[in-house]
């Protein structure tokens, strides 16, 4: 069973940066599709960004500028650079990596968040 663990959350001032990490127990970051997403108090789950197996980035209208999107496939290892912190970037963050298997069955895993708190 892959698992995935997100790291690098924190209390963070407006303004400042964080990298997360989303480490994965097996080697599912190649060739597949990873994101990340958020969730604040009171509100929905949302994208924040994801990464093609190809290498095609996509990023909420929200975060685009101030985040990138990345992986290492050798580190089994997904990352979220956020930069220029906003207050409204307060959430647990969620790393999600979807594998479609040689069958066509597609397996979505999930870690289990890491909280970003920005203080205004």
């Amino acid at each position: 069973q892959v698992q995935l663990v997100e790291s690098g959350g924190g209390l963070v001032q407006a303004g400042g940066s964080l990298r997360l990490s989303c480490a994965a127990s097996g080697s599912i970051f190649s060739g597949n599709a990873m994101g990340w997403y958020r969730q604040a108090p009171g509100k929905q789950r949302e994208l924040v960004a994801t990464l093609t197996s190809s290498g095609s980035t996509n990023y909420a209208d929200s975060v685009k500028g101030r985040a990138t999107i990345s992986r290492n496939n050798g580190k089994n290892t997904g990352y979220l650079q956020m930069n220029a912190l906003k207050p409204e970037d307060t959430a647990v963050y969620y790393c999600n990596v979807v594998v479609i298997s040689t069958t066509g069955v597609m397996r979505s895993y999930w870690g289990q968040g890491t909280q970003v708190t920005v203080s205004s």
